[in-house]
């Protein structure tokens, strides 16, 4: 059973907790982490799509986030994020690697498996930069079924017009762009200074 802080709407817990299965049922607002690992490959930034689980309770076989999880009560955003990172992917960072991008807040409810999903969440988004193949990533069969790397300008398109299944949100994507140029501009930055 997997126990989630209540939290208001900014990610603040309540000091209140909810099993994760009524959290969705009812649409209990919690808290989740997103890292987008990111890399570039012969001059193009690429981002890695993980492919869910057929097992998953929601959108099972789609393409997701490179590393997505609910935060167990009593655990902060990084740590969490850390932990998923290590857990679904065999990826092993430290905190410090992760660039934060923003913080969203949304609600959506389908059905999936022939029951209602009603998901309310406060989630901090990071990008890593990492560059590693497919197959070097040791993957959590029962959340992933395989990962790859997708061109991000390619991935954006594929996202918006709904050529693959997903369950990526643009504004998402759009942060990450966002956070990738701002990360682009600060090396050049750098740069330019070390070549007076």
């Amino acid at each position: 059973m997997e126990i989630l802080d209540i939290v208001d709407e900014h990610g603040i817990p309540t000091g209140k907790t909810v099993e994760r299965t009524f959290a969705h049922e009812q649409g209990i607002l919690h808290r989740t982490a997103h890292v987008w690992i990111v890399r570039k490959n012969k001059g193009r930034i690429q981002v890695l799509l993980q492919k869910r689980s057929e097992e998953k309770d929601s959108y099972p076989g789609c393409y997701d986030i490179s590393s997505a999880g609910h935060i167990p009560a009593g655990m902060d955003f990084l740590p969490s994020a850390v932990r998923e990172l290590k857990e679904e992917l065999g990826v092993s960072v430290m905190q410090k690697a992760l660039v934060y991008c923003g913080q969203r807040r949304f609600e959506f409810q389908q059905m999936f498996h022939g029951k209602p999903f009603h998901d309310n969440q406060v989630s901090n988004i990071y990008l890593l930069w990492l560059d590693k193949e497919p197959e070097a990533f040791i993957l959590q069969k029962e959340e992933v079924s395989e990962v790859c790397w997708f061109d991000f300008q390619d991935c954006m398109q594929q996202v918006e017009k709904n050529t693959i299944p997903h369950c990526i949100f643009m504004e998402e994507l759009n942060m990450l762009a966002k956070a990738i140029e701002e990360k682009y501009s600060q090396h050049l930055e750098e740069r330019n200074i070390k070549n007076g």
